[in-house]
């Protein structure tokens, strides 16, 4: 699947239905009465989050939603049926601007929560209600914009290559794209990572961010925006230096761009991962590393599935903390 985390689309309300004007007379009346009845109400735009849709690729191809007109009023009192919604499923985690003003509308971050984002026209009044019908009103019209962060437990971040790919295939049910050259994850990718308690979270493999990405280098700060929705920061660092790369200063790079891009990330909790602790170099660089850093620090490897039984608990323990929690 395409993964599309951002979309323009106009939306309209259905068109209230004309209201009726007619009169009743019988043999025994001097004078008509009016029984002309009122519209239908046109439809409304709802916009609905759910949770097994994962991108907005959908309104891509297709940017024109329109609610159905309300139906017309006929004699003897008889209303118009009222139009039918139109009800767009976006992802959970998507908020909902109004692109003329950008002021925002709802920020659908629960499952099945929902917002109507263009009122269907109140049907016309037939002259029943009336001396003189009135005519219905239209629908309204706007032009709104999608924008998706997803919405997850944990957010892995690191260097291209650190091994987010493996790591989030050995840990959780979902198998995405492994590779020895960088950005072979394009796209967020979503897991759920469940343990013999039964106990799950979801877990997000976020594309390789590289210095520079809170102004839009490598893949940008277009995927960064992503881990604001995160309860925990895992920071995958490649402690082998397999690339040619310095552990330590990769470290401070991505850590870095974290702090630039801006307060939601600077302060998030973070989880520091030492990967590919089966290569030869990888004990000596984590020394220097620890010196360095006087934080607790997790090594695994996750090629070969080791200490991940240790990292999953850790993540168990933190959310399910009554002082995380809280927060």
């Amino acid at each position: 699947m395409i993964f599309v985390d951002e979309a323009r689309i106009f939306v309209q309300g259905g068109d209230g239905g004309q209201g009726c004007e007619s009169f009743y007379r019988d043999k025994y009346m001097r004078y008509p009465r009016p029984d002309g009845g009122d519209g239908g109400k046109g439809g409304d735009v709802i916009v609905c989050a759910q949770r097994s849709i994962r991108t907005l690729l959908d309104f891509k191809f297709r940017q024109h939603h329109k609610a159905h007109k309300g139906g017309h009023a006929s004699s003897k009192g008889k209303t118009g049926k009222n139009g039918k919604d139109s009800i767009l499923r976006v992802p959970v985690g998507t908020i909902i601007r109004d692109q003329e003003t950008d002021l925002l509308i709802k920020d659908l971050s629960v499952d099945q929560q929902s917002v109507v984002v263009a009122k269907g026209g109140e049907g016309g009044i037939g002259n029943a209600r009336r001396k003189t019908r009135t005519p219905p009103e239209n629908g309204q019209k706007r032009t709104i914009g999608l924008e998706l962060k997803l919405v997850a437990d944990v957010g892995i971040v690191g260097f291209p290559n650190a091994g987010k790919s493996t790591l989030i295939s050995n840990i959780s049910r979902v198998k995405s794209k492994i590779a020895r050259y960088p950005f072979t994850t394009k796209q967020p990718i979503l897991g759920i990572v469940e343990d013999e308690d039964e106990f799950s979270f979801i877990v997000a493999d976020l594309p390789g961010i590289i210095e520079g990405a809170h102004e839009g280098k490598g893949l940008g700060d277009r995927f960064l925006r992503h881990a604001e929705r995160t309860r925990i920061l895992m920071h995958l660092v490649d402690m082998s230096g397999s690339e040619g790369r310095d552990p330590l200063d990769d470290y401070r790079k991505i850590d870095h761009e974290l702090e630039a891009y801006g307060d939601t990330l600077a302060f998030k909790h973070k989880l520091i991962v030492a990967n590919k602790m089966d290569l030869p170099e990888a004990e000596g660089h984590l020394t220097r590393f620890r010196d360095e850093i006087k934080e607790k620090i997790l090594p695994v490897s996750a090629l070969e599935k080791k200490g991940l039984e240790e990292l999953v608990g850790e993540i168990k323990g933190v959310l399910c903390s009554e002082n995380f929690q809280e927060k």
